[in-house]
C-alpha cells in the first residue's frame, strides 16, 4: 500500500498521523504531545497546555479543541470519549 505521508515533514495543521483514546489521569502526561482533541460527549475538559498551563474549557459533542495538549486531568473533566490527534 502506497503511503502519502512518507518522506514528507509532520505538519501541525494536520492530518493527524494516528488518533489515541485518552483516559484523564491527574498525574501522566499523553505519550507523546497532541496536537487537538477530539471529544465525543462533551462537558467540560481540564487540561495542561504544551506551555505548562492548566486550563478547563467547555466543549460541546464532537467538538475538536486545537490545542497542544501534554495532559488531561481527571479532576474537572466531565466531557468523555476524548481522543488525543497525533502528528508523529
Amino acid at each position: 500500500m502506497k503511503n502519502p505521508f512518507e518522506n514528507r515533514a509532520l505538519p501541525l495543521n494536520g492530518p493527524a498521523h494516528d488518533i489515541l483514546p485518552v483516559i484523564p489521569d491527574d498525574g501522566t502526561d499523553l505519550p507523546e504531545v497532541a496536537v487537538a482533541l477530539y471529544v465525543e460527549s462533551g462537558g467540560t475538559i481540564t487540561f495542561n497546555t504544551v506551555k505548562g498551563a492548566v486550563r478547563t474549557v467547555s466543549v460541546s459533542d464532537f467538538a475538536i479543541l486545537p490545542v497542544g495538549v501534554s495532559r488531561v486531568q481527571a479532576t474537572g473533566t466531565t466531557a468523555s470519549g476524548i481522543h488525543a490527534l497525533m502528528v508523529s
